[in-house]
């Protein structure tokens, strides 16, 4: 392939890499639009609702005296820390469901009971069992990230054909090299899939653990702003949440999980 068709391919790539970040960001630019003219047209009370002005100078002060940036830190750390050890306590569990059905029947039941108590459900003993601060946080993380993973790596190992399994037995695959080179490639698509899932319920999670059980954090942030009416800290935090998720689904999970796709699943790359 000549290094012009080379170079004008990766130019397609940025021009719709572009289009697309466009028409992603125009809803949220129309909202903001429809925000600065709504709140002084309406003369809206700053106790109920800030103006963007009034928020974009919270944002400003609080970059200044470097409060955003220790919340925005200490949330990252805490998703970051849950996310990983869920991810690598449930993948084994998950694929030791898929290769024995016995294991799988019993514990399929408990998936399913704790599956809904997964994340905020957990606040209230997480607090009594680690206290008020960091170990309470990650278990509440860890939780709504645990059981999402764990189920989608045994639906992924589910999905590998057993001929499949067989033929890298009689190949002369060991134990070791079947887990490796078969099971968690074959499941990888579904894994990646369940982080992604699983770590959207974990920020939420992490979120209303950090109004309760911590003194820094955005949830605390938001949660320390409304006993004093502010409102304008209020919507900056959610609005620097909202900025956070998106960045992460966007920049680093949705990518991981098209290429994961495109290299161990069914879709080819274009």
């Amino acid at each position: 392939m000549s290094s012009r068709k080379v170079q004008s391919r990766w130019v397609a790539r940025g021009v719709n890499s572009l289009a697309g970040a466009a028409v992603f960001v125009a809803p949220l630019l129309a909202l903001v639009v429809i925000w600065a003219v709504v709140v002084p047209l309406f003369n809206v009370n700053a106790r109920i609702f800030p103006s963007v002005g009034s928020v974009g100078t919270a944002a400003i002060e609080s970059i200044k005296d470097g409060t955003l940036l220790s919340h925005i830190g200490a949330s990252l750390l805490r998703v970051g820390l849950g996310t990983l050890i869920g991810i690598v306590t449930a993948v084994p569990l998950g694929i030791a469901m898929g290769v024995s059905p016995g294991v799988s029947a019993f514990l399929t039941p408990l998936f399913r009971f704790f599956s809904v108590l997964a994340g905020i459900a957990w606040i209230p003993i997480a607090t009594l069992w680690f206290g008020y601060g960091f170990g309470a946080i990650i278990f509440v993380i860890f939780n709504a990230v645990f059981f999402v993973v764990a189920y989608n790596t045994l639906l992924g190992v589910s999905t590998i054909p057993h001929t499949l399994r067989n033929a890298a037995a009689s190949l002369g695959a060991g134990r070791w090299a079947l887990l490796t080179q078969v099971l968690l490639p074959g499941a990888l698509p579904n894994i990646v899939t369940g982080v992604r899932t699983g770590l959207g319920f974990a920020w939420r999670g992490l979120i209303a653990a950090e109004m309760i059980a911590t003194n820094v954090g955005l949830g605390y942030m938001l949660f320390v702003a409304r006993d004093f009416y502010r409102t304008e800290v209020i919507v900056l935090g959610m609005i620097v949440i909202g900025v956070l998720w998106l960045l992460i689904d966007r920049l680093l999970l949705v990518p991981l999980e098209r290429a994961t796709i495109e290299r161990w699943g069914l879709v080819r790359r274009a």
